[in-house]
């Protein structure tokens, strides 16, 4: 029940948009019940024309005790003018009325529909975009540990769950159980014996699809979750098809796609065999009843045991009763889909409700200008349990270059991510100009950051917006200015449209180094005090890398650079270089007080000298 009221809490405005769709819906039921409370008068008026004459009355007063009565006396008083002219017209009369009552019904549950759709809509909005939005706060530990597929599908497919759920409850509350009310209020103006034997029957069934409801959520919410598995695998393989084929790994991934929609088969017929239950066995114990009440009335009427019970009030009786079982089948379906709906919506609050590991502390303040240093002060970092970083102690001063280096799964990339603070260390602190990243706000500390990674992380867009990317209010000019510094203009002119040219999905039109060369541009543009270059010149040719080498070395001028880098001739003129291996500093100092110690340093360049 809770999260039913917290998915509806998404659904805002609903102070307006209820009260319109609950006005909507009682106008609707009257004017559906008044469309079959029309059949009395036209059964009466075909079969005993002559007792029609003999209801003529004169104008009723209400009386609270037999509302039925007045309405009924009201419509005869209505009724006379039409009788004197003849059966004919009175019947031209009828239709008219029912006509009118038709068409207002069916406008009535339009707008009433239509509201509905809005709430839909809004939830949809709403939830998504709170969900997308805490999906961007969280720290980049938590896609480290979730599947990027089950994420996507907790995005699409139990959104949409959800969504159909807020439908189905909005009938289950409100229109539904309006018009059952209504059509037990007719019922029991025409027959109160008839009307209490459907009561005792009815419950049975409701009970009975409610214990049907009850068990589907269990399983509901095992086939989101094999669905999310689904999109993971499929997304995955996507993302993989060139190792797929070089591998001839086609029959390997087929089955494994195979097996898990499988097992989505096996729950979605487990579920269907549940919820397709309901609906066909709230008719069959809606005809048994019908059965019943025939039974009982036919008897009431053959022996005259109850007065103003006739064959055409019968016939009404049993035509209102049958409309019960259309809003009761919809009740017995909306409740299942609300248990599928609470499945789904427990699988993305799990999402909203994950807490960032990385944000801003009260009272943090803005980083205005970037004055004097970044310092490692005794930083200690885990992923899980094990420490993959160890008691670093650095310290690189403002326009200067720091040079990480070492093997491989030393922790360099790692150190540098602590310092746009994409994790917190678990011990120790990282500083700027003194005060420790947990003292700025996180966004003021971004924007005095310019990163490029080992990998081009570019969008399916086009080459502008990939340079300008995060960055408002750029020019033509600017933007063609970073891309000559990056070496990128010349083979941006050669595109075919230019800088409006559409890159392709994570830039698939362009080669490696024209990728990386976009990154490089991106970073130019922003302008950043403090530049992390992940291996920035890893995917360019010779003759591009020092092109674009020495474009970045002209960058990097009265600039704080972090620079990780295998090829160690890249980084010989750093300021201070730092081994990292095994998350320890193993050794620190300037390029040739590394060689001088033949330590580790000086065997990496021997190393890559063969």
């Amino acid at each position: 029940m809770n999260t039913y009221l917290r998915v509806l809490g998404f659904a805002k405005p609903l102070g307006t948009r209820v009260p319109q769709y609950l006005f909507f819906s009682i106008l609707y039921s009257v004017f559906s019940l008044g469309r079959l409370a029309l059949l009395m008068p036209v059964l009466k008026l075909l079969f005993t024309p002559d007792k029609v004459s003999a209801d003529i009355v004169t104008e009723p007063t209400f009386d609270i005790n037999s509302p039925g009565q007045y309405f009924s006396d009201l419509f005869n008083y209505y009724f006379t003018p039409y009788i004197k002219q003849g059966p004919l017209e009175a019947l031209e009369f009828v239709c008219v009325i029912l006509f009118a009552s038709a068409m207002l019904s069916s406008l009535f549950r339009y707008l009433s529909d239509l509201i509905l759709a809005k709430i839909s809509a809004s939830t949809h909005y709403n939830l998504q975009n709170a969900t997308f939005g805490k999906i961007n706060a969280l720290e980049l530990g938590f896609f480290t540990n979730e599947r990027k597929g089950d994420i996507m599908s907790r995005m699409t497919n139990d959104m949409v769950q959800v969504n159909s759920t807020i439908v189905s409850s909005m009938t289950v509350i409100f229109r539904e159980p309006i018009l059952i009310i209504s059509y037990f209020g007719a019922l029991i103006a025409i027959s109160p014996k008839l009307t209490i034997l459907a009561l005792l029957v009815l419950p049975l069934s409701g009970g009975l699809i409610a214990s049907i409801a009850k068990r589907l959520k269990k399983k509901a919410k095992k086939s989101q979750e094999s669905a999310g598995k689904v999109t993971v695998i499929l997304e995955e393989a996507l993302s993989g098809m060139r190792v797929i084929k070089a591998f001839n790994a086609t029959s390997f991934i087929l089955e494994k796609f195979a097996r898990e929609t499988r097992r989505f088969k096996r729950l979605t017929i487990s579920i269907a065999r549940r919820r397709e239950l309901a609906s066909p066995l709230s008719e069959f114990l809606g005809i048994v009843i019908i059965i019943g009440i025939v039974l009982y009335g036919g008897k009431i009427i053959l022996t005259e045991q109850e007065v103003g019970l006739s064959g055409d009030s019968f016939i009404t009786f049993i035509a209102i009763f049958s409309q019960i079982l259309t809003p009761a089948k919809n009740i017995s379906k909306s409740m299942t889909n609300i248990q599928r709906g609470i499945a789904a919506a427990e699988r993305i609050f799990e999402v909203v409700d994950s807490d960032p590991k990385v944000k801003d502390k009260e009272g943090a303040i803005k980083l205005e200008a970037f004055n004097n240093s970044v310092e490692f002060d005794n930083i200690s970092f885990a992923y899980t349990d094990d420490l993959v970083l160890r008691n670093i102690n650095l310290k690189v001063g403002k326009g200067q270059t720091l040079a990480l280096v070492g093997p491989s799964g030393g922790g360099k990339s790692t150190l540098a991510d602590l310092v746009p603070r994409f994790y917190d260390p678990v011990d120790g602190s990282v500083k700027i100009d003194g005060l420790p990243l947990t003292a700025y706000e996180t966004d003021s500390l971004r924007n005095h950051m310019g990163i490029v990674t080992q990998e081009s992380i570019l969008f399916n867009d086009t080459v502008y917006n990939n340079i300008s990317f995060g960055i408002q209010n750029t020019t033509q000019e600017e933007v063609e200015k970073a891309a000559k510094i990056a070496n990128a203009h010349e083979f941006i002119e050669g595109l075919e449209d230019g800088y409006r040219t559409m890159i392709g999905e994570r830039g698939s039109k362009l080669s490696g180094g024209q990728r990386q060369r976009l990154s490089i541009a991106r970073a130019v543009l922003k302008n950043p005090d403090i530049l992390i270059l992940d291996e920035a010149t890893s995917a360019l040719d010779s003759e591009s890398e020092k092109l674009v080498q020495n474009a970045l070395n002209n960058l990097m001028k009265n600039r704080t650079a972090i620079v990780i880098a295998h090829r160690l001739s890249t980084v010989q003129h750093a300021d201070k270089i730092a081994v990292v291996q095994n998350g320890q500093i193993a050794e620190e100092g300037t390029h040739d007080e590394l060689m001088a110690k033949n330590g580790v340093y000086s065997k990496l360049i021997a190393m890559q000298s063969l």
